[in-house]
């Protein structure tokens, strides 16, 4: 069994500190991945990364293949996942360049392949899906956050949006009527295909930029670029703060 695997998102495509051991191309029922799966060691510990915009960022959010994604990783034996994404900062709190693991989601996607149970079933299935995160995956993660001093917010409620576009300000007051409190395009339905192959997952949310309305002015991509440089260094001190104590925590689920 693989204890971990991570999925990058916008911002960590590679893992620079990753021994990489090799790259596996995997078919799944459900297609193909984004991208192949690299094998390799962080920490003295075997782990599997996963672009998932692809190794050139070529995937858009609604197209990524979560199904595949998913499956790949749990064909190879990977028992948690911890998801890394750029998000939008909602909340007065949750400022460009910050770190936040959310304890809740939202999903106003449509029209994307969202479950394993939908033929071929012998029974209907249901998950349940009221904490969609692993708290123990969680706390893992949070408690490797105070031991660095990071300036990480522990909570939150991430609303996962369509995509590719950004938000109106006027849909962003909107999710903070809902109580969102970062809002970002690949959190669903990643998290409930987790859940459905019984694979612990939490997220690593880094904030790029404020959400729309929230600022002065429009996004600047520009700015966004440079937000990620400072939270996803602070990602690669936290995966490898967190990896070596994943042998003494039972994270899954």
């Amino acid at each position: 069994m693989i204890e971990l695997a991570i999925i990058g998102g916008t911002g960590l495509t590679t893992l620079n500190n990753l021994e990489i051991k090799h790259r596996e191309v995997m078919r799944t029922p459900y297609g193909e991945p984004s991208a192949p799966l690299v094998h390799g060691k962080l920490c003295h510990q075997d782990v599997v990364f996963l672009p998932r915009h692809g190794h050139g960022h070529t995937i858009p959010p609604h197209m990524v293949n979560y199904r595949a994604n998913l499956w790949a990783l749990r064909e190879v034996g990977v028992r948690n996942v911890i998801s890394v994404a750029a998000v939008g900062g909602i909340r007065a709190d949750m400022l460009p360049g910050r770190l936040a693991i959310p304890d809740q989601i939202i999903d106003y996607t449509w029209s994307r392949r969202h479950t394993y149970f939908e033929s071929e079933l012998s029974h209907v299935t249901h998950i349940d899906f009221t904490r969609p995160y692993s708290e123990a995956l969680r706390q893992l993660l949070i408690d490797s956050a105070r031991q660095l001093k990071l300036q990480i917010i522990e909570g939150g409620t991430y609303a996962a949006t369509q995509g590719p576009r950004l938000e109106t300000a006027a849909e962003i007051d909107r999710l903070e009527r809902d109580g969102c409190s970062i809002v970002g395009m690949t959190g669903m339905p990643e998290a409930a295909l987790a859940r459905e192959l019984e694979m612990g997952y939490a997220h690593c949310a880094v904030i790029a930029n404020l959400a729309a309305g929230r600022g002065a002015g429009e996004i600047s991509m520009d700015d966004i670029e440079n937000n990620l440089v400072t939270g996803m260094e602070q990602v690669r001190c936290l995966l490898e703060t967190a990896i070596p104590k994943l042998d003494s925590a039972s994270c899954t689920l």
